[in-house]
Protein backbone atom coordinates (compact mmCIF):
# COMPACT_ATOMS: atom_id res chain seq x y z
CA UNK A 1 0.00 0.00 0.00
CA UNK A 2 1.35 3.41 -0.97
CA UNK A 3 1.79 6.19 1.55
CA UNK A 4 -0.16 9.39 1.07
CA UNK A 5 2.95 11.58 1.54
CA UNK A 6 6.40 11.49 3.17
CA UNK A 7 6.29 11.44 6.97
CA UNK A 8 7.55 14.48 8.88
CA UNK A 9 7.81 14.33 12.66
CA UNK A 10 7.77 17.55 14.64
CA UNK A 11 8.64 17.20 18.32
CA UNK A 12 7.73 20.13 20.49
CA UNK A 13 10.18 20.77 23.32
CA UNK A 14 8.28 18.73 25.87
CA UNK A 15 8.02 15.61 23.69
CA UNK A 16 11.53 15.26 22.28
CA UNK A 17 12.51 12.12 24.20
CA UNK A 18 9.31 10.33 23.23
CA UNK A 19 9.64 11.46 19.63
CA UNK A 20 13.20 10.08 19.40
CA UNK A 21 11.94 6.66 20.51
CA UNK A 22 9.01 6.80 18.08
CA UNK A 23 11.33 7.78 15.22
CA UNK A 24 13.65 4.85 15.98
CA UNK A 25 10.69 2.44 16.04
CA UNK A 26 9.29 3.83 12.77
CA UNK A 27 12.66 3.57 11.00
CA UNK A 28 13.07 -0.02 12.25
CA UNK A 29 9.58 -0.99 11.10
CA UNK A 30 10.10 0.38 7.61
CA UNK A 31 13.50 -1.26 7.25
CA UNK A 32 11.95 -4.59 8.25
CA UNK A 33 9.12 -4.04 5.79
CA UNK A 34 11.51 -3.43 2.91
CA UNK A 35 13.55 -6.49 3.89
CA UNK A 36 10.53 -8.82 4.13
CA UNK A 37 8.15 -7.55 1.45
CA UNK A 38 10.56 -6.16 -1.17
CA UNK A 39 7.87 -4.03 -2.88
CA UNK A 40 8.24 -3.18 -6.56
CA UNK A 41 7.54 0.48 -5.94
CA UNK A 42 8.62 2.56 -2.96
CA UNK A 43 7.07 5.92 -2.24
CA UNK A 44 9.46 8.89 -2.11
CA UNK A 45 10.59 9.53 1.46
CA UNK A 46 9.29 6.15 2.63
CA UNK A 47 12.48 5.43 4.57
CA UNK A 48 14.76 7.95 6.20
CA UNK A 49 17.20 7.63 9.06
CA UNK A 50 15.46 10.53 10.77
CA UNK A 51 11.91 11.62 10.04
CA UNK A 52 12.23 14.72 12.22
CA UNK A 53 11.87 18.22 10.88
CA UNK A 54 13.64 20.77 13.12
CA UNK A 55 11.35 23.39 14.64
CA UNK A 56 12.35 26.30 16.82
CA UNK A 57 9.76 27.53 19.32
CA UNK A 58 11.33 30.32 21.31
CA UNK A 59 10.28 33.10 23.60
CA UNK A 60 11.14 36.78 23.49
CA UNK A 61 12.18 38.42 26.76
CA UNK A 62 8.64 39.82 27.04
CA UNK A 63 7.23 36.28 27.17
CA UNK A 64 5.78 36.37 23.65
CA UNK A 65 6.60 33.43 21.42
CA UNK A 66 7.30 32.43 17.86
CA UNK A 67 7.58 29.16 15.89
CA UNK A 68 9.91 28.64 12.93
CA UNK A 69 9.98 25.41 10.88
CA UNK A 70 13.58 25.13 9.72
CA UNK A 71 13.18 22.72 6.80
CA UNK A 72 10.64 22.30 4.03
CA UNK A 73 7.48 20.39 4.86
CA UNK A 74 5.68 21.06 1.60
CA UNK A 75 3.68 18.01 0.61
CA UNK A 76 4.55 16.13 3.80
CA UNK A 77 2.30 14.19 6.17
CA UNK A 78 3.05 16.14 9.35
CA UNK A 79 2.84 14.58 12.84
CA UNK A 80 3.26 17.05 15.71
CA UNK A 81 3.99 15.49 19.11
CA UNK A 82 3.06 17.61 22.12
CA UNK A 83 3.42 16.80 25.84
CA UNK A 84 1.52 19.50 27.70
CA UNK A 85 2.57 18.10 31.09
CA UNK A 86 6.33 18.60 30.76
CA UNK A 87 7.13 21.21 33.38
CA UNK A 88 10.91 20.58 33.16
CA UNK A 89 11.13 22.90 30.11
CA UNK A 90 11.89 26.49 31.06
CA UNK A 91 12.07 29.87 29.34
CA UNK A 92 13.36 33.24 30.44
CA UNK A 93 11.00 36.17 30.82
CA UNK A 94 12.06 39.58 32.15
CA UNK A 95 15.18 38.03 33.65
CA UNK A 96 13.42 35.19 35.48
CA UNK A 97 13.12 31.54 34.48
CA UNK A 98 9.62 30.12 34.17
CA UNK A 99 8.55 26.50 33.92
CA UNK A 100 6.34 25.80 30.93
CA UNK A 101 2.72 25.19 31.86
CA UNK A 102 0.17 23.24 29.82
CA UNK A 103 -1.06 26.59 28.42
CA UNK A 104 2.47 27.41 27.20
CA UNK A 105 2.84 24.05 25.44
CA UNK A 106 -0.56 24.46 23.82
CA UNK A 107 0.31 27.92 22.51
CA UNK A 108 3.51 26.50 20.98
CA UNK A 109 1.45 23.78 19.31
CA UNK A 110 -0.83 26.37 17.69
CA UNK A 111 2.18 28.37 16.52
CA UNK A 112 3.67 25.33 14.78
CA UNK A 113 0.32 24.54 13.13
CA UNK A 114 0.10 28.13 11.87
CA UNK A 115 3.65 27.92 10.53
CA UNK A 116 2.77 24.70 8.67
CA UNK A 117 -0.61 25.78 7.32
CA UNK A 118 -0.88 25.77 3.54
CA UNK A 119 2.38 23.83 3.16
CA UNK A 120 1.97 20.38 4.68
CA UNK A 121 -0.16 17.82 2.84
CA UNK A 122 -1.86 16.89 6.10
CA UNK A 123 -1.51 17.99 9.74
CA UNK A 124 -1.87 15.43 12.52
CA UNK A 125 -1.56 16.22 16.22
CA UNK A 126 -0.44 13.59 18.72
CA UNK A 127 -1.20 14.83 22.23
CA UNK A 128 -0.98 11.80 24.57
CA UNK A 129 -2.25 13.67 27.63
CA UNK A 130 -5.39 15.50 26.51
CA UNK A 131 -5.03 19.20 27.28
CA UNK A 132 -7.61 20.21 29.91
CA UNK A 133 -9.10 16.72 29.57
CA UNK A 134 -10.47 16.83 33.10
CA UNK A 135 -12.45 19.95 32.22
CA UNK A 136 -14.59 18.08 29.70
CA UNK A 137 -18.07 18.91 30.96
CA UNK A 138 -19.82 21.88 32.47
CA UNK A 139 -21.20 22.06 35.98
CA UNK A 140 -22.79 25.44 36.64
CA UNK A 141 -20.67 28.41 35.49
CA UNK A 142 -17.52 26.64 34.29
CA UNK A 143 -15.36 26.83 31.21
CA UNK A 144 -15.32 23.97 28.69
CA UNK A 145 -11.60 24.19 27.95
CA UNK A 146 -11.05 20.79 26.34
CA UNK A 147 -13.96 21.06 23.94
CA UNK A 148 -12.89 24.56 22.94
CA UNK A 149 -9.34 23.31 22.30
CA UNK A 150 -10.61 20.64 19.89
CA UNK A 151 -12.78 23.17 18.08
CA UNK A 152 -9.85 25.55 17.80
CA UNK A 153 -7.51 22.90 16.37
CA UNK A 154 -10.18 21.81 13.90
CA UNK A 155 -10.53 25.41 12.72
CA UNK A 156 -6.73 25.64 12.34
CA UNK A 157 -6.85 22.77 9.84
CA UNK A 158 -5.80 19.75 11.91
CA UNK A 159 -6.89 16.58 10.09
CA UNK A 160 -6.34 13.95 12.78
CA UNK A 161 -6.06 14.24 16.54
CA UNK A 162 -4.61 11.30 18.49
CA UNK A 163 -4.72 11.07 22.27
CA UNK A 164 -4.43 8.27 24.82
CA UNK A 165 -6.86 7.19 27.53
CA UNK A 166 -8.82 10.43 27.57
CA UNK A 167 -10.53 11.18 30.87
CA UNK A 168 -13.83 11.13 28.95
CA UNK A 169 -13.60 10.60 25.18
CA UNK A 170 -17.13 11.94 24.67
CA UNK A 171 -15.46 15.33 24.46
CA UNK A 172 -14.81 14.37 20.81
CA UNK A 173 -18.46 15.26 20.18
CA UNK A 174 -17.33 18.89 20.16
CA UNK A 175 -15.90 18.30 16.66
CA UNK A 176 -17.97 15.45 15.18
CA UNK A 177 -16.64 15.83 11.63
CA UNK A 178 -12.92 15.75 12.47
CA UNK A 179 -10.65 12.78 13.10
CA UNK A 180 -10.33 11.97 16.80
CA UNK A 181 -8.71 8.77 18.07
CA UNK A 182 -8.63 7.84 21.75
CA UNK A 183 -6.05 5.08 22.08
CA UNK A 184 -6.02 2.56 24.97
CA UNK A 185 -2.78 1.30 26.49
CA UNK A 186 -4.28 -1.86 28.02
CA UNK A 187 -2.10 -4.37 26.19
CA UNK A 188 1.15 -2.48 26.77
CA UNK A 189 0.39 -2.29 30.51
CA UNK A 190 -0.41 -6.01 30.82
CA UNK A 191 2.65 -6.99 28.80
CA UNK A 192 4.87 -4.94 31.11
CA UNK A 193 3.22 -6.45 34.18
CA UNK A 194 3.87 -9.97 32.94
CA UNK A 195 7.46 -9.10 32.09
CA UNK A 196 8.03 -7.46 35.49
CA UNK A 197 6.32 -10.22 37.49
CA UNK A 198 6.69 -13.50 35.53
CA UNK A 199 4.86 -15.42 38.26
CA UNK A 200 1.74 -13.24 37.91
CA UNK A 201 -1.39 -15.12 36.92
CA UNK A 202 -4.69 -13.45 36.11
CA UNK A 203 -6.94 -16.06 37.74
CA UNK A 204 -10.54 -15.55 38.83
CA UNK A 205 -9.96 -16.74 42.39
CA UNK A 206 -6.62 -14.99 42.88
CA UNK A 207 -7.00 -11.46 41.51
CA UNK A 208 -9.47 -8.57 41.38
CA UNK A 209 -9.62 -5.45 39.25
CA UNK A 210 -10.43 -2.25 41.15
CA UNK A 211 -11.99 0.94 39.83
CA UNK A 212 -11.01 3.85 42.12
CA UNK A 213 -14.20 5.80 41.35
CA UNK A 214 -17.29 5.94 39.16
CA UNK A 215 -15.43 7.58 36.28
CA UNK A 216 -13.00 4.67 35.85
CA UNK A 217 -15.59 1.89 35.90
CA UNK A 218 -15.67 1.27 32.13
CA UNK A 219 -11.88 1.05 31.99
CA UNK A 220 -11.81 -1.43 34.89
CA UNK A 221 -14.72 -3.39 33.37
CA UNK A 222 -12.74 -3.94 30.18
CA UNK A 223 -9.67 -5.16 32.08
CA UNK A 224 -11.81 -7.47 34.26
CA UNK A 225 -13.77 -8.85 31.28
CA UNK A 226 -10.81 -9.59 29.06
CA UNK A 227 -8.84 -11.14 31.93
CA UNK A 228 -11.78 -13.08 33.32
CA UNK A 229 -11.41 -11.77 36.88
CA UNK A 230 -13.93 -10.08 39.22
CA UNK A 231 -14.16 -6.34 39.67
CA UNK A 232 -14.73 -4.09 42.64
CA UNK A 233 -15.25 -0.35 42.71
CA UNK A 234 -15.09 2.60 45.04
CA UNK A 235 -17.37 5.57 45.07
CA UNK A 236 -16.45 8.93 46.52
CA UNK A 237 -18.68 10.03 49.39
CA UNK A 238 -18.63 13.82 49.26
CA UNK A 239 -19.75 16.67 51.49
CA UNK A 240 -22.23 18.47 49.25
CA UNK A 241 -22.66 21.28 51.77
CA UNK A 242 -19.11 22.54 51.11
CA UNK A 243 -17.37 23.72 47.94
CA UNK A 244 -13.57 23.74 47.97
CA UNK A 245 -11.52 24.67 44.88
CA UNK A 246 -14.67 24.37 42.80
CA UNK A 247 -15.52 20.86 44.05
CA UNK A 248 -17.31 19.16 46.91
CA UNK A 249 -14.59 17.63 49.14
CA UNK A 250 -14.29 13.84 49.48
CA UNK A 251 -15.22 12.52 52.93
CA UNK A 252 -14.46 8.83 52.33
CA UNK A 253 -13.93 6.17 49.65
CA UNK A 254 -16.62 3.49 49.98
CA UNK A 255 -15.93 0.01 48.55
CA UNK A 256 -18.42 -2.09 46.59
CA UNK A 257 -17.23 -5.61 45.82
CA UNK A 258 -16.55 -9.14 47.03
CA UNK A 259 -13.95 -10.55 49.39
CA UNK A 260 -10.35 -9.44 48.86
CA UNK A 261 -8.82 -11.90 51.29
CA UNK A 262 -5.57 -13.22 49.79
CA UNK A 263 -6.16 -11.71 46.33
CA UNK A 264 -3.76 -9.62 44.28
CA UNK A 265 -5.50 -6.43 43.17
CA UNK A 266 -4.92 -3.95 40.36
CA UNK A 267 -6.19 -0.39 40.80
CA UNK A 268 -6.58 1.12 37.33
CA UNK A 269 -7.21 4.75 36.36
CA UNK A 270 -6.34 7.11 33.53
CA UNK A 271 -3.93 9.19 35.63
CA UNK A 272 -2.22 9.54 38.97
CA UNK A 273 -2.36 13.23 39.86
CA UNK A 274 -1.24 13.72 43.45
CA UNK A 275 -1.89 10.04 44.15
CA UNK A 276 -3.64 10.79 47.43
CA UNK A 277 -6.90 9.04 46.47
CA UNK A 278 -5.12 6.01 45.02
CA UNK A 279 -3.01 5.55 48.15
CA UNK A 280 -6.08 5.95 50.38
CA UNK A 281 -7.78 3.23 48.38
CA UNK A 282 -4.69 1.01 48.61
CA UNK A 283 -4.73 1.35 52.42
CA UNK A 284 -8.41 0.39 52.48
CA UNK A 285 -7.74 -2.65 50.29
CA UNK A 286 -4.84 -3.70 52.48
CA UNK A 287 -7.06 -3.44 55.54
CA UNK A 288 -9.45 -5.81 53.75
CA UNK A 289 -6.59 -8.36 53.51
CA UNK A 290 -5.61 -7.84 49.87
CA UNK A 291 -2.33 -9.61 49.08
CA UNK A 292 -0.35 -7.55 46.55
CA UNK A 293 -1.54 -4.16 45.32
CA UNK A 294 -0.55 -2.78 41.92
CA UNK A 295 -1.44 0.72 40.75
CA UNK A 296 -1.90 1.28 37.00
CA UNK A 297 -2.33 4.61 35.23
CA UNK A 298 -1.55 5.78 31.73
CA UNK A 299 -0.20 9.09 33.04
CA UNK A 300 1.84 9.43 36.21
CA UNK A 301 1.90 13.11 37.17
CA UNK A 302 2.85 12.77 40.86
CA UNK A 303 2.11 16.44 41.47
CA UNK A 304 2.80 16.17 45.21
CA UNK A 305 6.13 14.43 44.73
CA UNK A 306 7.21 10.82 45.21
CA UNK A 307 7.58 10.64 48.99
CA UNK A 308 3.98 9.43 49.66
CA UNK A 309 4.58 6.51 47.28
CA UNK A 310 8.04 5.83 48.72
CA UNK A 311 6.44 5.57 52.15
CA UNK A 312 3.57 3.39 50.93
CA UNK A 313 6.04 1.03 49.26
CA UNK A 314 8.26 0.82 52.34
CA UNK A 315 5.21 0.07 54.52
CA UNK A 316 4.05 -2.66 52.13
CA UNK A 317 0.86 -0.85 51.13
CA UNK A 318 1.70 -0.97 47.41
CA UNK A 319 3.90 -3.39 45.47
CA UNK A 320 4.27 -1.60 42.15
CA UNK A 321 3.12 1.35 40.05
CA UNK A 322 2.83 1.12 36.25
CA UNK A 323 2.68 4.28 34.10
CA UNK A 324 3.55 4.91 30.47
CA UNK A 325 6.38 6.84 28.81
CA UNK A 326 3.87 9.04 26.95
CA UNK A 327 4.61 12.02 29.20
CA UNK A 328 7.62 13.42 31.01
CA UNK A 329 8.90 11.36 33.93
CA UNK A 330 11.56 12.66 36.30
CA UNK A 331 14.85 10.75 36.71
CA UNK A 332 13.88 10.22 40.36
CA UNK A 333 10.63 8.53 39.33
CA UNK A 334 12.37 6.26 36.83
CA UNK A 335 14.85 5.22 39.53
CA UNK A 336 12.19 4.44 42.14
CA UNK A 337 12.10 0.73 43.11
CA UNK A 338 8.29 0.64 42.98
CA UNK A 339 7.95 2.21 39.53
CA UNK A 340 7.65 0.31 36.23
CA UNK A 341 7.81 2.25 32.97
CA UNK A 342 5.44 1.08 30.23
CA UNK A 343 6.81 1.86 26.76
CA UNK A 344 4.22 2.83 24.15
CA UNK A 345 6.75 4.17 21.61
CA UNK A 346 6.59 1.25 19.19
CA UNK A 347 2.80 1.21 19.32
CA UNK A 348 2.70 4.92 18.54
CA UNK A 349 5.05 4.34 15.58
CA UNK A 350 2.64 1.69 14.26
CA UNK A 351 -0.23 4.17 14.51
CA UNK A 352 1.73 6.78 12.56
CA UNK A 353 2.68 4.20 9.92
CA UNK A 354 -0.95 3.10 9.52
CA UNK A 355 -2.23 6.67 9.24
CA UNK A 356 0.49 7.49 6.73
CA UNK A 357 -0.74 4.57 4.59
CA UNK A 358 -4.32 5.78 5.08
CA UNK A 359 -5.08 2.35 6.52
CA UNK A 360 -7.75 1.37 9.02
CA UNK A 361 -6.81 1.69 12.70
CA UNK A 362 -9.58 -0.55 14.02
CA UNK A 363 -7.58 -3.76 14.47
CA UNK A 364 -4.54 -1.84 15.69
CA UNK A 365 -6.45 0.03 18.39
CA UNK A 366 -8.42 -2.99 19.65
CA UNK A 367 -6.14 -4.74 22.17
CA UNK A 368 -8.36 -7.79 22.77
CA UNK A 369 -6.68 -10.15 20.29
CA UNK A 370 -3.19 -9.22 21.49
CA UNK A 371 -4.21 -9.68 25.14
CA UNK A 372 -5.64 -13.13 24.37
CA UNK A 373 -2.36 -14.07 22.70
CA UNK A 374 -0.42 -12.81 25.73
CA UNK A 375 -2.60 -14.85 28.10
CA UNK A 376 -2.12 -17.97 26.00
CA UNK A 377 1.64 -17.44 26.11
CA UNK A 378 1.58 -17.59 29.92
CA UNK A 379 -0.96 -20.42 29.98
CA UNK A 380 -3.63 -18.21 31.44
CA UNK A 381 -6.35 -17.91 28.79
CA UNK A 382 -9.74 -18.96 30.15
CA UNK A 383 -11.12 -18.82 26.58
CA UNK A 384 -8.79 -21.48 25.19
CA UNK A 385 -10.37 -23.73 22.58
Amino acid sequence: MQTIAPVALVALKGARDLSMEVNHALVTRRKDYLTEAMPEKISPGFLREDFHVPVNTFRFSSGEGKAVIERTIRGHDLYILCDVTNYSITYKMRGAYNHMRPDDHYQDLKRVILAASGKARRINVIMPYLYEGRQHRRNARESLDCAHMLIELDQLGVDNFITFDAHDDRVANATPTSGFENVPTTYQVLETMVRSYPEMRFLHDEMMMISPDEGAIYRAMYYASVLGIPMGTFYKRRDYTVVKNGRNPIIAHEFLGGSLDGRDVIIVDDMISSGESMLDIAKTLKARKAKRIFCVATFGLFTDGLSPFDKAYEEGTIDGVFCTNLIYRTPELLASPWYRDVSVSRFLALIIDALNHNASLSSLLDPTTKIRKLLRAIGNDRFQD
